[in-house]
């Protein structure tokens, strides 16, 4: 391991981190915020911009530190080591520098209560990974949340759905480091069609993802909204991320036209960018004979039709005509499966069947390559498959069947192990955190303080399994609401300190995939040889 040549790739995306918090300067001004001359709004104002300078002035020492410790490394080559070691502790640093803007300009999760600094770790962290979960419970109070905090809030959705390694291999290179980083970074397996040269795909890459967040930005000014609401709901649509500037998400604006809006970009977000660039460049048929992406609509088409009847069927709030009843349960389904994570309605009070969906949804995702989170749709397609052949050769062991992929064979054996593999690891992880959370979450955060007994009859007990799972699912899979404490309505808020901090590593780990977080734990990766 280099370390001297790690520290100064990290000093330099620290610095572009830093740097990237003078965007949202602007938006303390009124003008721009489009908010009323409140004096306590004022003050809360320069509060947030003394935080964001000194969150800059901060980040820039760390990054200049950084970058003096590793001198005389330019242009050395980095290896496959050191790619992952720079993947998986540049977003430990950006979840540390990005939660310094909560925390120094005194930001409120609550009337007077100040954001902790694992609360402030909560809010970054959810931001960049763009799972969209939140701890604050006022956003429209200005006296509690300053503009400009919660551009910057919006502005880690942007960074985070672009990939922080992605904008730097984008920006400076690195060659085939900057391939091994891209790939440790971007979430799923690789598809065929990718541009050989990493700086053209992640330049590629970030083109369509900054084109469609300026196009979609445009439209939801001409559907209504100010500068900054379509700013930061353009970030949170196209990242996949779902921070919201409102309490009520994107149901504050009550606007049927906005929510199809959103509707149409969530899918644009969850779909492999490689296939939105082969589509623009050769036409949508590239597009739509893709396995993956038919199968992720068809995901979205099947499951939008069955909450739907059976939501009219059951009475559920918001299905009270066809119309509205589509609406709802298509946003919601698209929400889930892109892991978005907006929401215009409480699914939470929705009948089981459609809550278990949206539950089941969470473990599956958007596309490989896009900024969707969970598992991703292709790793489902191949776990079928390979679960077909194994069960086939149960009771035909000679037979030799190829795992094939849209008439193309997939039977790279490195490959389908690593999805074995991965299956493997997110249902462990999804367990140990469960048992965690159940275990030593206080039942206080169910507003319980009573005997055992009590709580049983009134089904406490009951709800903190289903609601530890479903957080758990939330945050690790990147999706933000969940059910029950943390639904649709809710927020984490009421965790304890140490649930949050949990939750701070499981977006982490859904994030980047696992591999370059668990790998910083074991002490041979750090080895020199």
């Amino acid at each position: 391991m280099n370390f001297r040549l790690l520290s100064r790739v990290l000093g330099i995306i620290c610095l572009l981190i830093g740097g990237s918090m003078s965007f949202s300067l602007p938006f303390a001004f009124p003008v721009l915020a489009n908010r009323t001359h409140l004096p306590a709004a004022e003050a809360m104002e320069r509060d947030g911009i003394r935080g964001l300078v000194l969150s800059m002035a901060i980040s820039m020492l760390i990054g200049a530190v950084l970058l003096v410790s590793g001198r005389g490394n330019r242009g050395k080559p980095l290896f496959r080591k050191e790619a992952m070691a720079v993947v998986g502790l540049s977003w430990v640093m950006a979840t540390v520098l990005g939660a310094l803007p909560y925390y120094l300009s005194g930001t409120e999760i609550a009337a007077d209560q100040p954001i902790t600094f694992i609360e402030a770790m909560f809010e970054s962290q959810s931001g960049f990974s763009t799972t969209g979960a939140t701890v604050l419970t006022d956003l429209e109070n200005p006296t509690a949340v300053p503009h400009c905090i919660l551009f910057w809030r919006s502005w880690t959705h942007f960074l985070g759905g672009l990939g922080i390694v992605v904008l730097f291999v984008a920006i400076l290179g690195q060659g085939s480091a900057g391939k091994a980083m891209v790939r440790a970074e971007m979430p799923g397996p690789s598809k065929e069609g990718s541009m050989p040269r990493m700086q053209h795909t992640a330049l590629v890459f970030a083109g369509i993802y900054c084109g469609l967040n300026a196009i979609l930005t445009v439209i939801y000014m001409a559907e209504g909204m100010t500068l900054f609401d379509g700013l930061c709901h353009a970030f949170g649509t196209m990242a996949t991320g779902g921070f919201s500037t409102y309490n009520r998400s994107l149901g504050g604006f009550d606007s049927p036209l906005i929510e199809y809006t959103t509707i149409v970009f969530m899918i644009l977000a969850g779909t492999n960018f490689t296939l939105l660039y082969l589509a623009l460049v050769g036409g949508p048929r590239r597009l739509i004979e893709d396995v993956e992406f038919q199968t992720f609509v068809g995901i979205i088409a099947g499951l939008s039709g069955c909450i739907l009847f059976f939501g009219m069927r059951a009475g559920d709030v918001g299905f009270e005509s066809l119309g509205q009843g589509f609406r709802n349960g298509l946003f919601q389904v698209v929400s889930v499966m892109t892991t978005t994570g907006y929401g215009t309605a409480d699914f939470d009070r929705w009948n089981n069947f459609a809550r278990g969906s949206l539950l089941v949804l969470m473990f599956i995702g958007g596309c490989a390559g896009s900024t969707g989170g969970g598992m991703k749709v292709i790793r489902h397609v191949l776990f079928y498959k390979i679960l077909l052949r194994e069960i086939e050769l149960s009771y035909r062991p000679r037979v030799v069947r190829l795992v094939r992929i849209g008439g193309t064979t997939a039977d790279d054996p490195a490959m389908l192990r690593g999805i074995m593999v991965y299956f493997c690891l997110i249902l462990g992880i999804f367990i140990a955190s469960w048992m965690l959370l159940v275990t030593f979450e206080p039942s206080s955060t169910w507003g319980y303080n009573g005997d055992v007994s009590v709580a049983a009859e009134d089904n406490t007990l009951d709800e903190k399994l289903l609601d530890c799972a479903s957080a758990v699912a939330a945050t690790l899979n990147n999706i933000g609401p969940g059910l029950g404490v943390v639904g649709a309505t809710q927020n984490y808020a009421g965790f304890s300190q140490g649930a949050k901090f949990l939750f701070v590593w499981l977006m982490l780990l859904g994030r980047v995939e696992v591999f370059s977080v668990l790998v910083l734990i074991f002490p041979t990766f750090w080895r020199r040889t």
